[in-house]
């Protein structure tokens, strides 16, 4: 496991920038924390570092937003809504995560039932006694 320390939006940018630059095609990142912990902002980062230049939004309603113009394309996944996780077969999950891009998905541990065991795990989390906008952020299961 890895931990990194981000002090402001741009540090948890950069944080999901890098990782993105070392991903490969079949990758899994599952990326958790609570509600406004900044998981939009690290997804942002690591579209980025993906070579995408598309306006990043959280696929809330749609579950999945896909993104194809980058050096790997991105499934973007946001599985906050799923009441079961057999619902990820209906909008083809398989064929996203034996793709040829890679997954990030917010709230996985939703659906970690259906989830390979080859994933990176990604989680932000927030610690106020270190100032309102702190973040940790720890990943497990790459080496970067």
């Amino acid at each position: 496991m890895i931990s990194f320390e981000s002090y402001k939006e741009e540090d948890t940018f950069n944080i999901g920038r890098d990782i993105a630059l070392k991903v490969k095609q079949g990758d899994i990142v599952c990326l958790d924390g609570d509600l406004g912990v900044g998981k939009t902002v690290f997804t942002k980062g690591f579209a980025v570092g993906l070579d995408i230049d598309d306006c990043i939004t959280s696929p809330t309603f749609t579950i999945v937003q896909e993104y194809h113009e980058g050096r790997l394309p991105l499934f973007h996944f946001d599985v906050y809504r799923i009441a079961d996780p057999e619902e990820m077969y209906e909008i083809g999950f398989e064929e996203y995560i034996n793709g040829d891009g890679v997954c990030l998905i917010e709230w996985a541990t939703m659906i970690e039932d259906i989830l390979p065991r080859d994933i990176i795990k990604v989680t932000i989390s927030k610690d106020l006694d270190k100032g309102i906008d702190y973040r940790l952020i720890t990943v497990e299961g790459y080496d970067l």
